[in-house]
């Protein structure tokens, strides 16, 4: 099996307020306690043209070292699920299939779609500076505002903002503790711009920060309401949502994440995020992101013309995202796809532009900050690829 991003780069770049607790309305139904392996639950596959036989062998070495939960939906011309693992470590209870999990960078998905919604709305203009909806954003040293079309592609020259720390260990240490979005995006304009707009795609959160407040500005609105109701509520994503604020809870049905600090395996479940904001911040399910992928490539939320554009990647060396998602390559068959990684936390998202083959998949995982290929060879490819 082979994978090619396009360019240069190569498949570990996969990696590279009604959202409010009300909205995550608790879900029925918890499992029983089990002894700590579980069998993978798995339904029968019932579409030619993929590896089941790989995912059901990922799913029977859950739990193993690293993932201690998995759950899997892999749909278009045919459909095919699973699960594994345990849903806390203590107690050996099986995972829930219905789980609600951290989707980082996924969010970004639903942060283009409601850019391109206003786009279609002409409130806003994709090469417009960004300055004319967010006039005090941008000190002096930016001679050259940045686009709208250049924070969507990761071009516009942002540099990474403020953090609460680099690596997961530094980061548990401050995981209560919250940083605005607006403290983020401050200090990265602080520092000027790290090339010309346009010049390079580097992708990072800072894009999608200031698309968030660029959102809010436009429509005088939260970005968590305009999410809400131009995406979760149109396709039906009744489980996905936005932390209250600085909320660190996982309200409702939940599985337990892990990661490694200090060479002690520690639950991180519990973990302020907001400083993702547009960029990381949504919690959802596997069936609701699996709405996401359907309703966005099937035309639902964003206009064909310019999911077109969505799907277009940038004339830039190099490159392989257009807007929020990333294109690559796997058996000669083109997909689009997405990642989210959050500490204990691992997320997918791809399909092809037909819908003919899509998955979803959520990890609880040790190394989910780590390189992502792995896992994604585990649990995300066997789906793009012709049976053996």
């Amino acid at each position: 099996m082979t994978v090619r991003p396009t360019a240069r780069v190569r498949a570990t770049a996969v990696s590279a307020l009604l959202a409010s607790s009300l909205l995550l309305v608790p879900l029925a139904g918890t499992a029983a306690a089990q002894p700590a392996r579980v069998s993978p639950a798995v339904s029968a596959p019932r579409a030619d043209g993929f590896d089941a036989t790989a995912l059901e062998r990922a799913l029977a070495e859950v739990p193993d070292g690293d993932v201690s939960a998995a759950l899997i939906l892999v749909g278009g011309k045919g459909s095919w699920s699973g699960s594994a693992g345990v849903r806390d470590v203590r107690t050996g209870a099986p995972a829930l299939q219905n789980a609600r999990f951290r989707a980082g960078s996924t969010t970004k998905v639903v942060t283009a779609a409601v850019v391109l919604q206003l786009v279609a709305e002409k409130r806003v203009d994709l090469d417009a500076p960004v300055s004319r909806y967010l006039p005090d954003l941008l000190p002096p040293s930016f001679t050259e505002p940045p686009t709208v079309r250049h924070l969507l592609t990761y071009t516009s020259g942002l540099r990474p903002g403020a953090s609460l720390g680099s690596t997961t260990e530094e980061m548990y240490a401050h995981r209560f503790e919250t940083l605005t979005p607006e403290e983020v995006v401050a200090a990265s304009v602080a520092q000027g711009p790290a090339h010309t707009p346009g010049e390079r795609q580097v992708y990072g959160n800072i894009h999608y920060t200031v698309l968030g407040m660029l959102i809010e500005a436009v429509t005088d609105d939260s970005y968590e309401h305009q999410a809400a109701v131009r995406v979760f509520r149109p396709l039906g994503m009744r489980h996905t949502g936005f932390p209250g604020g600085p909320d660190p809870r996982i309200h409702g049905p939940h599985n337990r994440a892990y990661a490694d600090i200090d060479g002690r395996t520690t639950d991180v479940t519990e973990w302020n995020m907001s400083d993702r904001w547009a960029a990381g911040d949504m919690i959802s399910t596997t069936a609701d992101l699996e709405r996401l992928v359907f309703g966005l490539f099937g035309g639902k939320i964003v206009p064909r013309s310019l999911l077109d554009r969505m799907l277009t990647v940038p004339d830039v060396d190099g490159a392989t995202y257009g807007m929020a998602l990333q294109r690559f390559v796997i058996d000669g068959r083109e997909v689009w796809g997405k990642t989210g990684s959050r500490p204990g936390y691992h997320t997918v998202l791809g399909a092809t532009r037909d819908l003919s083959r899509t998955v979803v998949y959520s990890l609880n995982a040790k190394s989910a900050r780590d390189d992502a290929f792995p896992l994604v060879q585990r649990f995300a490819l066997p789906a793009f690829a012709s049976r053996p």
